[in-house]
């Protein structure tokens, strides 16, 4: 799905139509692009909406069904985090991110050290490098 593609899509909709998206890997962003163009978006968990949509349509839950099931209010809702808390997440994410890397070179770097018989470099322990005997 291109984002242009949906941005295109969604300019067709009236405010007065209300969307609902399956739950994947990129529903908060669709969910974005299509929100300012229709009176609410929302997102359906599909393992849930499975079981329900199993007996009508096999394996694929089709647009028909799921918009029955949102109009009866039987469709359960995945809760969407509103832009300061996507904003944290995505903080929170590359500080891990960063935080794994650096403790990832040190580690390449002692071992490097260690290969070559040179003490472990302090600068990168914060901490008194270990003399031993000898």
């Amino acid at each position: 799905m291109r984002r242009d593609l949906l941005a295109a899509f969604a300019a067709k909709l009236s405010p007065n139509d209300v969307g609902v998206i399956e739950a994947t890997g990129n529903a908060t962003s669709a969910a974005a692009v299509v929100a300012p163009h229709v009176k609410k978006v929302g997102i359906a968990k599909p393992k849930q909406v499975f079981i329900v949509a199993y007996a009508k349509i096999k394996r694929t839950i089709d647009a028909d069904v799921l918009a029955q099931l949102y109009a009866s209010g039987f469709l359960p809702e995945v809760w969407i985090a509103d832009e300061p808390t996507q904003a944290m997440r995505r903080q929170v994410t590359r500080r891990n991110q960063i935080v794994r890397q650096r403790s990832r070179l040190k580690s390449v770097i002692q071992s490097i050290l260690h290969s070559h018989l040179i003490r472990p470099a302090r600068m990168l322990t914060c901490a008194a490098p270990r003399v031993g005997p000898g």
